[in-house]
Order: structure tokens, then sequence, then C-alpha cells
């Protein structure tokens, strides 16, 4: 009995002496990290925000948040990124409180949320919309002696937007950005972008803007502001 147990206790004696002293380095490094405090401004992860429901806030949320860990699992922490969800299932247009709890917060065992910068947030909602409308040219510019414009032409003429449904319809139109048609005669054609003056509106398939300006001769200069 003796010599079995002596045989179990002496068996790979080396390993078992080192896999101690690796098991009290963990251990003591561990003890020694000193417990320190972080505040991390994050952003808000939304989950389950409903597909016929846009976010109308204009405002982007971020949190601030503070925790508690050791030195050593908070450097981590800053590396890897913490976000707060909140489950937005069920939502409905209109305004709803969200609260913002440590919960929300995937953090290591050993690291603790101290405290949470705003601690609820409120959302409004409203149902998704399209529509399309027209493109209009932004032209600049002075032209030659002699000449005018014509007409201009945009290609495509319209976009499709899609919004929060009480915006999308105060849009009546997009503005290109603006073409400079200084000393054209006859016609030249520009590439440029449509600009959609609601931030929480957006084009459906942005697209390049081709706007072709046509000057014709005239009886007097022509100064575009």
């Amino acid at each position: 009995m003796w010599k079995r147990a002596s045989e179990l206790v002496f068996r790979n004696f080396g390993l078992k002496v080192l896999s101690v002293a690796i098991a009290l380095a963990m251990w003591w490094g561990v003890a020694r990290d000193p417990v320190a405090e972080i505040a991390l401004n994050v952003p808000i992860e939304f989950h389950g925000v409903p597909p016929n429901l846009e976010i109308s806030s204009e405002m982007i949320p971020q949190a601030q948040i503070r925790i508690s860990a050791p030195a050593r699992v908070l450097r981590q922490i800053a590396q890897s990124g913490v976000h707060p969800v909140i489950d937005m299932t069920g939502a409905k247009p209109g305004e709803r409180t969200y609260n913002l709890t440590p919960k929300q917060i995937n953090l290591p065992s050993n690291a603790e949320v101290m405290q949470i910068i705003p601690t609820q947030l409120r959302v409004s909602f409203d149902r998704r919309a399209t529509k399309e409308v027209e493109v209009r040219a932004r032209v600049i510019g002075t032209f030659a002696a002699g000449y005018r414009i014509s007409y201009t032409q945009v290609d495509p003429p319209t976009l499709e937007i899609v919004g929060p449904e009480q915006r999308v319809k105060l849009i009546d139109s997009a503005i290109t950005d603006p073409v400079d048609a200084t000393g054209v005669i006859g016609r030249a054609t520009f590439t440029t972008t449509a600009y959609i003056a609601d931030p929480l509106v957006r084009v459906v398939n942005p697209v390049p803007i081709r706007v072709t300006v046509v000057t014709e001769k005239s009886s007097s200069t022509t100064a575009l502001p």
C-alpha cells in the first residue's frame, strides 16, 4: 500500500513540481496586480430593431462606463471594446425609454461595472418610408462673354430615399454638389453627388450624378451665383 502511494506521489515528480510552481507564480502575479478603474466612452448597440421602424433621434447615443478590475484585465477590456446592448424587440412608433444596467455589459468575472452614464436612454421611433424625389442641379460660375445657360440635364433625374416617415415627407428634392460651369461654351457634362439635407434620411442606391450644362449665345454675359 505504502509502495503504491509512493509511486503515485513521485511519478513524474519534476513535472508536478513545475506545475505547482507555475500555479503559484500565476497566483502571485494576480495577487500583486493592483485594482484600478477606467472610464470608457462607448457606443450603444441596438439589437432586435423591427424591420419596419427607423430610429428618428438625431443624437447618436453613447454611454460612459466606469469599470473596476485588476490593471491587467482593464488593459484587455480597453483593447477588446465594451458595448452596452439594448434589446429593442417589440418597439413601436413613438418614444420609449430604456434602462442601462451592468447586466447589459459583458465583462470578465473579475471586473465590475461601477457606474453607467446615462442610466436611461430615450429613443424615438418612426415608421420606415420610401419616396422618389427629383434631383436638382446646382450650377455655379461665370460664362464666357455672350453666353448663357440654355438648359441643364440631370441623370438620373430622380433618386429613391428612405428614412423615418415624418422626415421623408418633408423632403421634395436632392441637391447636387456645386457644378462649376465657368467658361462652358456649348455643352459640358460633370459628374457629382446628390445631397440629402436630413442626416436621418438616406439614398437607397447612391450613384454618381451626371449634370450636363448646355449654353447658348445671348446679348449679355450671365453670372451665376
